[in-house]
């Protein structure tokens, strides 16, 4: 009998919940095949079978707490004792006989990403019995950021789905069952199904399943392809979303009733719109967060910017914007106030040596945050160019989880839909974000005299808990002295 106990959660951290079996008393396991996760306050642990076996016996059930070494389950010797219970999983076995002339092999969840631990099954472009090529897309996951397609690691058929559209996978875990030989199909029907429906959508050009999964999501059609013989690419279908609805040509789908109940409508959130609906509620919940607000006077900024833009283009290809003016401040500010770029692990303060500087950016799908590496040793040219690298990614849906990680510090520019004023709302771990807004020409006292200036302002929202008031005022102050005077940037004043 092979004892599994739970593993080292990590330093000062003694205990955690039991969050999620994945297998029952009875099933067969594989050694190292995810048998439970754990969760703690700070990360979730995933715990492997130290042996191949049955498991025979849970001891700690889920929402159960278990310290470091506790018995969380036993596992018997040899796969042949599992209780007969789980008999649905006799199905591969049953299916193996089909496949005499070619390979059983797994189709498993690809990497997801630093962090991300599961997705969830999307979209199933295969059926049970239908053959593919290798590399064909076979199914679509979605984890709170991004989409994963995952191809066919060869040709061959579909034996058996073992997670069905809804379900949630861990990453490594297995997705379905398949045959290597192609001619184990049991027979044409599939395919002779799937013609008609090829046929009335007018081509034979299979769309991109994320592109197909967004048209469903927003109940598109006809959406125009730029891919290769027409193809819907994912991009045409965002392109699509943000055009401007035209009037409607038909009568609305069905008479509208008096209730008001009977005119609502119930849609199920995207796991990033849950994402970032947890992920600000625990920042409100966990950082002791305050705003501090100032102004800046932008007529220095917006003239250099004139005076210099045309070849600033010219010699890099890339438009001067105000970004990496606003960047180039916080980096001087994040210097003297070290502690606006450092964040809290337990009851330590992890001070960074560098700014990665995460630019918050709208999208079709939701708000997210790319971030720009070492813009500490950028230039006014390196950091622009990241800016648009990054940005027409976001508007894609094309950036990856690695290029949404890791960020010290945040830029948040409502001003480009119109706000005047509001308090950003950290992005943890982070303990600063800084809220730019849109530039209001409005009479200003300067020397005695009433003037026009365009004027913006500033709010920067910051952890009490590690930031004192002393140290976020100094820091917007800093902003507010370089943009006023782009000069103290050059020289480092």
């Amino acid at each position: 009998m092979t004892e599994v106990r739970v593993p080292t959660l990590g330093e000062s951290v003694t205990e955690a919940t039991v969050a999620t079996w994945f297998k029952k008393p009875g099933d067969t396991v594989a050694q190292d095949e995810m048998l439970c996760e754990l969760e703690t306050d700070k990360v979730t642990v995933e715990v492997p079978a130290p042996a191949a076996g049955t498991l025979s016996e849970i001891v700690a059930n889920e929402g159960d707490t278990v310290g470091v070494d506790a018995l969380l389950a036993q596992i018997s010797a040899g796969g042949e004792a599992a209780a007969p219970a789980p008999a649905a999983k006799a199905a591969p076995a049953a299916a193996a006989p089909a496949a005499a002339g070619g390979e059983t092999m797994d189709i498993m969840v690809p990497t997801l990403g630093e962090s991300v631990t599961e997705a969830t099954v999307s979209t199933w472009f295969k059926k049970t019995g239908e053959a593919f090529a290798a590399d064909e897309m076979l199914c679509e996951l979605e984890t709170d950021k991004v989409s994963v397609e995952v191809p066919a690691p060869a040709a061959g058929v579909m034996t058996e789905l073992l997670a069905q559209e809804g379900d949630t996978v861990e990453a490594g875990g297995k997705l379905a069952i398949m045959s290597t030989d192609a001619s184990a199909a049991p027979s044409a029907a599939p395919a002779a199904a799937a013609a008609p429906a090829a046929a009335s959508t007018g081509k034979d050009v299979e769309d991109a399943p994320s592109a197909k999964k967004l048209m469903a999501e927003n109940n598109l059609s006809g959406v125009a392809g730029t891919g290769k013989d027409g193809r819907v690419m994912k991009e045409d279908v965002l392109k699509a979303m943000a055009a401007p609805a035209p009037a409607p040509a038909t009568a609305p789908r069905a008479p509208v009733p008096a209730d008001q109940a009977s005119r609502e409508e119930r849609v199920k959130m995207t796991r990033l719109r849950q994402t970032i609906a947890r992920r600000l509620k625990d920042s409100q919940n966990t950082a002791a967060m305050l705003t501090t607000y100032n102004e800046v006077d932008m007529t220095e900024v917006m003239a250099l910017r004139n005076e210099y833009k045309d070849l600033f283009l010219k010699k890099h290809g890339v438009k001067l914007g105000f970004m990496s003016f606003f960047t180039k401040a916080c980096i001087h500010a994040l210097n003297e106030v070290p502690e606006v770029n450092a964040e809290i692990d337990g009851t330590d303060v992890v001070y960074k040596n560098y700014v990665n500087m995460g630019i918050a950016a709208g999208t079709p799908t939701g708000l997210v945050v790319p971030v720009l590496r070492d813009t500490d040793q950028m230039s006014f040219a390196g950091i622009e160019k990241a800016i648009a690298e990054m940005g027409a990614k976001a508007r894609d849906g094309k950036l990856s989880m690695a290029e949404m990680q890791g960020g010290t510090f945040t830029i948040s520019n409502g001003g480009v839909y119109g706000s005047l004023m509001s308090s950003p709302i950290l992005n943890p771990p982070q303990s600063g974000i800084l809220g730019m807004h849109k530039i209001q020409d409005r009479p200003m006292a300067i020397n005695g005299q009433v003037v026009i200036r365009p004027m913006m302002y500033l709010a920067l929202s910051y952890d009490h808990r590690i930031v004192d008031g002393k140290g976020a005022v100094t820091f917007l102050v800093r902003v507010k002295e370089a943009l006023e005077d782009p000069r103290r940037l050059l020289m480092d004043l």
